[in-house]
């Protein structure tokens, strides 16, 4: 994997914090903000997911009675291949 040297500009408080950080897992700094944005999208993806999951639990039985609609609308008998 390439790597890019990006600037970015932090309170000397938050450098420390990240350099202590990084040391006690054991990355250098940049592999420290790498590893918080991935956790970080990894987090952004449970909640959305849990964020569908709440939707479809409340709203499934709207779903259920739409199918069940299309289904008693649509005519009996065979089918073309």
């Amino acid at each position: 994997m390439s790597k890019t040297q990006w600037g970015a500009r932090v309170d000397d408080s938050v450098k420390e914090l990240a350099a202590i950080r990084a040391k006690e897992r054991g990355l250098s700094i940049g592999d420290y903000i790498a590893e918080l944005v991935r956790e970080d999208v990894a987090g952004l993806r449970k909640r959305g997911l849990d964020a569908a999951r709440t939707f479809l639990d409340e709203y499934q039985s709207v779903f259920d009675e739409a199918e069940e609609a299309d289904r008693q609308a649509k005519p009996r008998g065979a089918h073309a291949a």
